[in-house]
């Protein structure tokens, strides 16, 4: 059975960085809330998904991060490259077995909609940039300090395990093409998903392409790959067969990741197992942003293609501003792992400040027709 969570304290280490920073991290889709009620794991319980292979390694390591007929949404027609077309369906979205803000578990019809096979990778999000010239937010300094972005730092041997938030560092200069902060490069990495993106970033990609982000009712559909109800995009056992299904952190947390899947922070796009509908890396490598406004659990009532963008304002985060407000962001990172965030998982749900980018957060897009 999964190991308990326990609730930490926050600690901000930061440069420049005040109350807003604080927030940011508390938001940052790494923390660890309340204890998760046995969140399913261990024992197999329902269907389990047919374990499709992993693209072969060469392929998902040479892949050049660009799917055929890349480019900007013309003349009203938006870019069809690399999606995935996903049927519509009903299907029963959160989880009674999981964290608080899972609950409660309702059914849900989407319509039907085309999503990324994989998530945005740096390549792509360079071809946006030199189109279009787009300055990420922690590209752009503001009177609150420095241009920068949220990185991850390891703590040293025999620092101590429950300075949680000291491990989240404000560095001036991260950002997507500096991810671990000035010095650091993506070269050589255009195959992996682009981080550092804020919410606002990611709108203005899928603009661009003339899609959308996708609602976290659509996210956690297309996540599922047809399993309704499994624990996870796979089935219900978190290592089928002992292996490893998603970029998630093996090992103690944060003092020892083995790196028993092959990689320490993000993997290349596609180099995991698909889903039931062929998507890769719904589950761990980064985060993913969707287009709703956070609220702390799902109605129980059934719905039908919804988005949560305006209701219950109280219950989000920011300053009434919607483009401001907490959006929900889905399917865990590499920095997930069994005894801490265990979110790697398709009802899994975070809240992420709305102006804030960090190291393990991207995305996806959607197209809606």
């Amino acid at each position: 059975m999964a190991l308990p969570i326990t609730r930490i304290s926050v600690a901000w280490a930061s440069s420049g960085a005040g109350a807003a920073g604080m927030l940011a991290l508390l938001l940052a889709g790494a923390i660890a809330a309340e204890p998760a009620a046995s969140i399913a794991g261990e024992a197999a319980v329902g269907p389990s998904a047919a374990v499709r292979g992993p693209l072969p390694a060469p392929v998902c390591e040479s892949y050049r991060g660009l799917p055929d007929g890349f480019g900007p949404g013309r003349a009203g027609q938006p870019n069809r490259a690399g999606l995935v077309h996903i049927a519509g369906g009903t299907f029963l979205m959160g989880s009674d077995q999981g964290y608080r803000e899972e609950r409660e578990v309702h059914r849900v019809s989407v319509a039907a909609f085309s999503i990324d096979r994989h998530e945005v990778t740096n390549a792509q999000f360079a071809a946006f940039v030199r189109a279009t010239g787009h300055v990420t937010v922690a590209e752009r300094r503001s009177a609150a300090g420095p241009a920068g972005s949220a990185v991850f730092v390891p703590p040293k041997s025999g620092a101590p395990a429950d300075a949680a938030y000291r491990w989240w560092v404000w560095v001036p200069g991260a950002d997507w093409r500096h991810p671990s902060g000035p010095g650091s490069s993506i070269a050589g990495k255009d195959n992996h998903p682009v981080v550092h993106i804020a919410y606002e970033d990611a709108r203005a990609y899928a603009d661009w392409l003339g899609r959308s982000l996708p609602t976290e009712a659509q996210w956690e559909y297309a996540a599922r790959g047809g399993l309704d109800g499994a624990a996870y995009a796979w089935g219900n056992v978190p290592r089928p067969n002992g292996r490893e299904m998603a970029n998630t952190w093996q090992g103690r947390f944060p003092q020892l990741n083995s790196k028993a899947d092959g990689h320490a922070g993000t993997a290349p796009v596609g180099c995991f197992p698909a889903n039931g509908y062929g998507l890769y890396d719904t589950i761990g490598n980064v985060w993913e942003w969707t287009a709703d406004v956070y609220r702390p659990g799902h109605a129980p009532d059934q719905v039908v293609n919804p988005l949560i963008a305006t209701r219950e304002p109280a219950a989000v985060n920011g300053d009434g501003n919607a483009a401001d407000m907490a959006r929900v962001i889905k399917g865990g990172s590499f920095l997930c792992a069994p005894d801490f965030c265990v979110r790697y998982r398709p009802a899994s749900r975070q809240p992420q400040e709305a102006t804030v980018s960090t190291i393990h957060v991207g995305f996806r897009t959607v197209l809606n027709r």
